[in-house]
């Protein structure tokens, strides 16, 4: 039997901030268990139910247990953090534990993260585990599955006095709702997780994400579990996402339990236990989720007539410079600098519309305007070498930008709730070379 006694809670440096996170179990899979929106890593031991599931966990797989940024354990954020911030934190524990790939299983709230985790570093996922989770949480005229807007009103203004009294706990856990005693440790880990406050801004984060355009970028074996009777999360959610990921394999169990500890355990970890420890080949790293930057010099061809080549030679190596500066600091990879621009690859798209704001910004030091354009698909990769769709995309984008404007598509946008990133829309636009016509936001503010 696992013993909490001996799990000791350690911190994983993720930029400035340091994530608290748990390993424990002896099996030989390694996995990370990413938790909804409310975790304390120490306290969830009281609960016997998650004692009970983490020890049977603990049979087949090495855990690795984390409080994201802003909760439990982990350091306090003024705003709740982003799906590219959350990414680095799970980065910063895979690599503090020394691991180079591992399961990664989203829990709820936890899943629209995993599922951007595994399209973007497919190299470091074994496999991508979905419980009781979403592409989308809020109901939109293409997306029937999600909450109406009223619903996600009342919830929220009703979280402030709901918070950490174990209400809430009532429909994630209605097998345990009759126990008073359950009720009282739930309610805790409530308190112990986040404040009311904080509760309420995560939650209005959540209502906002919309990770549908990833789904075809996953690569990796993926395995979803959904309850019918879930009502928290409704399983035609499960059936959405076992629709959009390629090979995924979906398993509906009985149950209206919304936490995965909770109900029948046997049933959902036997599936678990199922599907990763069979015998599977690696997939091959060849397609993966990126965000492609393009910028180019306006008038770049005018500008050279004026001062002559040999001064829009020395122009071009300062911008590099520049640019390669900015990269760095963005954590970017230039990938070719062909004609008067740059072509750059990002793992998060926030990185990459604040370092596109950065050259605009930095360029007209130099008595040059930028186009930029960003945006965030599936690339096929060769080496050194990015192309498909994503990037021709990428490219038209930037073409269509203004002098002095950032342009990204509505892929971008979607991805990037809660960064602080302000967009003015410019609405739909017909790209030279693009069947669709996508819908464009200029960036107004980082």
């Amino acid at each position: 039997m696992l013993d909490s006694r001996h799990v000791d809670t350690r911190y994983a440096k993720s930029g400035e901030l340091s994530i608290a996170y748990q390993e424990f179990g002896t099996g030989e899979l390694k996995l990370v268990l990413i938790p909804g929106w409310a975790s304390n890593v120490e306290n969830i031991w009281t609960v016997p139910e998650f004692e009970a599931f983490a020890d049977r966990l603990a049979q087949f797989a090495r855990v690795i247990l984390l409080d994201r940024r802003g909760t439990g354990l982990s350091d306090p954020v003024p705003n709740p953090p982003t799906l590219e911030e959350r990414m680095d934190d799970v980065r910063a524990v895979i690599d503090a534990a020394g691991w180079q790939r591992a399961v990664i299983w989203g829990i709820s709230e936890g899943g629209p993260m995993a599922m951007m985790f595994a399209a973007t570093y497919p190299d470091r996922v074994h496999a991508l585990v979905l419980y009781g989770t979403f592409a989308r949480f809020s109901r939109a005229a293409d997306y029937p599955h999600g909450f109406p807007p009223e619903f996600t009103e009342r919830w929220l203004s009703a979280l402030d006095g709901s918070w950490g009294t174990g209400e809430l706990s009532r429909s994630f856990a209605p097998s345990l709702a009759g126990d008073p005693q359950e009720m009282l440790l739930l309610a805790r880990l409530e308190r112990m997780a986040m404040s009311p406050g904080t509760a309420r801004k995560q939650f209005r984060i959540l209502t906002q994400l919309d990770v549908r355009h990833v789904l075809p970028a996953i690569r990796v074996p993926t395995l979803i579990l959904h309850r019918t009777g879930d009502k928290p999360v409704r399983v035609a959610n499960g059936r959405y996402l076992a629709e959009h990921i390629s090979g995924a394999k979906l398993v509906e169990l009985p149950g209206a339990d919304h936490m995965a500890w909770v109900g029948d355990v046997g049933a959902l970890l036997g599936e678990v236990r199922q599907f990763l420890t069979g015998e599977r080949v690696a997939p091959e790293v060849d397609r993966i989720l990126t965000t492609i930057l393009f910028c180019d010099i306006v008038n770049s061809t005018q500008r050279a007539t004026e001062i002559g080549d040999h001064e829009w030679k020395r122009l071009l190596l300062r911008f590099y410079d520049l640019a390669d500066n900015k990269l760095k600091h963005f954590r970017g990879r230039k990938l070719d600098t062909a004609g008067d621009g740059l072509f750059a690859a990002f793992d998060g798209p926030a990185r990459a519309v604040r370092c596109g704001s950065s050259l605009i910004e930095s360029a007209r030091d130099l008595r040059v305007q930028l186009r930029v354009g960003v945006h965030t698909g599936e690339c096929e990769v060769l080496g050194d070498k990015y192309s498909g769709i994503a990037v021709h995309l990428g490219a038209r984008v930037a073409a269509a930008a203004n002098p002095g404007q950032l342009l990204v598509t509505s892929t971008v946008k979607d991805l990037v709730v809660g960064s602080g990133i302000q967009f003015e829309d410019v609405g739909p636009r017909s790209l030279k070379g693009v069947s669709e016509t996508w819908h464009l936001f200029s960036v107004t503010s980082v």
